[in-house]
C-alpha cells in the first residue's frame, strides 16, 4: 500500500545524536556531535589545566559539563569524558585522578559511589565488521548502583550493569554484569564472594 502525502510527512528520521544515545549505529563525524565534543573539551581543558583544584569556578564548569549530577559531586582533575551530558550521578559521587568516561551512551551512577584513580568507563564500542567500522560507531549503556567502590585501573566495558553495594578490585576488567553486594576481581572480573551477608550460624 502506498503512503499518502500526510503519512510521508509524519515519517521521522532520528538524528545521529539520538541514534548514538539509543545504542544504534551512528556517524561520529556528525556536525552536532562534533560540536558537542568540542564544547566538552573546552570545559575539560579549563578544569584540568587552568583550575586543577575544585574551586568555585571548577564547580561551575562541572555543573555545565555534567548537569545531571547530585549533591557533593567531586572530581580530582585531570578527568576526561566525551560529552558529559550522558553521565547521570546520584549524591556523594567521587572520581579520583585520571578517570575516563566515554559517554556516547548513558552512564548511570548511583549515590555514594567512589572511583579510584585511572578507572575507565567505556560505553563506546565499534562494529566487528571492518567495512562498517570505517564509518560507523555504536555504544552500549553502563549502570553502576548505589554504594559501590571501583578500584584503581579498573575497566568497565560497554553494556555492563554493576549492582548496588559492589566492590570491584583494582585492575579488574568488567565484561559482564555483577550482581548486588559482590566483590569482583580479575580479568575478566569474576565474583569471588558476596558482601554484607550475615555469617552462617555454627551448628
Amino acid at each position: 500500500m502506498r503512503k499518502s502525502p500526510r503519512q510521508k510527512c509524519n515519517t521521522y528520521m532520528k538524528t545521529e545524536k539520538e541514534k548514538m544515545i539509543a545504542g544504534e549505529y551512528y556517524l561520529p563525524g556528525d556536525p552536532v556531535l562534533t560540536k558537542d565534543r568540542r564544547k566538552a573539551k573546552i570545559l575539560l581543558h579549563t578544569l584540568n589545566v587552568k583550575e586543577y583544584r575544585l574551586t568555585k569556578k571548577a564547580r561551575e564548569i562541572l555543573k555545565e559539563l555534567i548537569p545531571n549530577s547530585g549533591s557533593n559531586f567531586y572530581i580530582e582533575p585531570p578527568f576526561h569524558c566525551d560529552y558529559g551530558y550522558n553521565i547521570t550521578c546520584g549524591d556523594n559521587v567521587y572520581f579520583n585522578v585520571n578517570c575516563v568516561v566515554l559517554d556516547s551512551c548513558p552512564v548511570q551512577i548511583g549515590s555514594n559511589v567512589f572511583f579510584a584513580p585511572n578507572v575507565q568507563i567505556y560505553t563506546a564500542t565499534h562494529p566487528l565488521d571492518a567495512e562498517l567500522r570505517k564509518s560507523l560507531e555504536n555504544a552500549e549503556p553502563i549502570s553502576i548502583g548505589d554504594d559501590c567502590w571501583i578500584g584503581g585501573n579498573s575497566v568497565i566495558c560497554p553494556g555492563v550493569t554493576i549492582g548496588k553495594g559492589c566492590v570491584i578490585g583494582a585492575g579488574s576488567v568488567v565484561t559482564k554484569d555483577i550482581p548486588d553486594n559482590s566483590l569482583a576481581v580479575g580479568n575478566p572480573a569474576k565474583v569471588i564472594r558476596k558482601l554484607n551477608q550475615e555469617p552462617e550460624q555454627k551448628k
